[in-house]
């Protein structure tokens, strides 16, 4: 198979759409537009994924590389932006006053899409680097859309933090490439490759000390405490698409970096100090979620507080190493990238209906909104890891595999904040399904349309399934992602 011509494909695409969306600038030309660019990527990373090699793939004058990981990194990429889109044109037809302007947002949901289909590509990880950042820079203006005093500063906040943390992901990145010169000499190519190879040569010291910057760097695009803070507001003030985009798509790229960053630490023999590293901040992630999760009143801030958590699951899974706990975190990503998609397509049809952000105000929500809901109310059971759904499954199976890692203490202690987080986040929804009535004059009039619950059915029913069955070709594909390069 032609993977170059695919890539291209998929680059190609996104660019066409954004040059018409911005010639044409008609609303419903522009989300048409978009919501048919996001189904051709859907299919192309889904023809990457089934097609990708077993071993790592080099292409495109050696600036392009396919690896298993990469490839499902993508898909998800691909899978969140389709859902994003059907739901933004429900969604953006519930803000009249912005009519004028929702062909600049379209073109820039399609610009944050193609960023996060070439960062994954990349073969070079200082051109990595720089794809992660432009992914930044086009977020931010997609989060503080809206223009309201707290929607600017919250991505005024998401572009100081973020941008410190990546400052520190390049001197890591810069440190690497020193460690390599001491053996390959002056210049030669940064790959990730490369950098794998030489990782033997390099001082301990020089190689733990650039892995720790990177670490931070991605950690805090990532959303790991302690440099999350960046994340509850940008998750809770940008649009409903938006934000699950951000969470459900593009923390998994940052990771995706961590854990090739760690790839080298392993290579150089040093990678029960990095698999630690990560652990503690996965760790330290989920406790911070989980104390946070218990004192929200906001909807989309509790479930940005969600994402915290999940991402230390994801950096627990990826720490713990070990066939068993990498196929688990695996698992976790396509579940958390279509359960938050849901559970923010849901915050998003609550806030509108009842408008207003505060849990508190938005009661008896399965008598008003009875479809929406209820979907609302099953993808909180299953964003928690609770049976029957996809993130349970992904969850034990890390768990599983923590018990067989160096590092089995964390197993416990990752249990005990999801029973917390459990707790936590169904008391919320128990009082907005079996609260009090809402004030008189304050019952919500407002009716959803059907692409407002469409995108949560498409989300609902494969985590359902995936929770019911754990597809054998996926657990072979986990397994030839593990011994392949990351």
């Amino acid at each position: 198979m032609d993977f170059t011509a695919l890539i291209a494909a998929l680059w190609i695409v996104p660019a066409v759409a954004i040059v018409l969306i911005m010639a044409i600038r008609r609303p419903r030309w522009a989300e048409y537009i978009n919501l048919g660019t996001s189904v051709v990527v859907f299919g192309l990373t889904l023809t990457i994924l089934v097609a990708v090699p077993a071993k790592a793939l080099v292409t495109g004058a050696r600036y392009i590389l396919l690896t298993p990981l990469g490839a499902w990194v993508l898909f998800c990429v691909g899978l969140v932006y389709l859902l994003a889109s059907v739901y933004a044109i429900g969604y953006m037809r519930l803000l009249p006053e912005e009519k004028p302007r929702l062909h600049k947002y379209y073109a820039l949901q399609v610009v944050f899409a193609l960023t996060m289909l070439i960062a994954p590509l990349m073969n070079n990880p200082g051109i990595f680097w720089i794809a992660i950042d432009f992914t930044t820079i086009v977020s931010a203006f997609l989060v503080g859309f809206e223009r309201e005093a707290e929607c600017i500063e919250a991505a005024w906040k998401y572009l100081i933090i973020v941008s410190a943390g990546l400052a520190l992901a390049l001197l890591g990145i810069i440190l690497f490439y020193w460690g390599g010169t001491f053996t390959l000499g002056p210049t030669y190519a940064l790959t990730w490759a490369n950098l794998r190879e030489v990782a033997p040569q390099v001082p301990e010291t020089l190689l733990f000390l650039a892995f720790l910057l990177t670490l931070v760097g991605f950690g805090t695009k990532m959303g790991l405490a302690p440099m999350h803070t960046w994340l509850p507001d940008a998750h809770s003030e940008g649009p409903a698409p938006v934000s699950a985009m951000l969470s459900g798509a593009l923390l998994n790229i940052a990771l995706l970096g961590i854990y090739r960053f760690l790839s080298i630490v392993d290579s150089g023999g040093y990678g029960v100090m990095g698999h630690t590293a990560l652990l503690v901040l996965g760790v330290i992630s989920l406790f911070v979620a989980g104390m946070f999760i218990v004192r929200q009143d906001g909807a989309k801030r509790m479930l940005a507080y969600s994402s915290l958590e999940h991402m230390g699951v994801l950096a627990i899974g990826f720490g713990f190493g070990g066939p068993l706990a990498f196929a688990g975190a695996m698992y976790h990503m396509i579940n958390h990238s279509l359960t938050k998609s849901m559970m923010f397509f849901g915050a998003g049809n609550m806030m509108r209906a009842y408008g207003t952000k505060s849990m508190s105000q938005m009661r008896r929500v399965l008598r008003y909104y009875p479809v929406s809901g209820a979907l609302w109310l099953l993808g909180a059971v299953a964003i928690t890891g609770a049976p029957p759904f996809g993130l349970f499954l992904s969850e034990i199976t890390i768990l599983r595999g923590g018990i067989l890692s160096p590092n089995p203490w964390a197993v416990w202690v990752m249990a005990i904040l999801l029973i917390l987080i459990f707790v936590a986040f169904m008391n919320h929804f128990r009082r907005m399904i079996w609260g009090p009535e809402p004030a008189p004059g304050a019952e919500p009039t407002l009716k959803l349309s059907v692409w407002n619950t469409l995108p949560m059915w498409l989300a609902f029913v494969p985590i359902l399934v995936l929770g019911l069955w754990w597809p054998e070709g996926l657990w072979h594909f986990f397994q030839q992602a593990f011994r392949a390069q990351p």
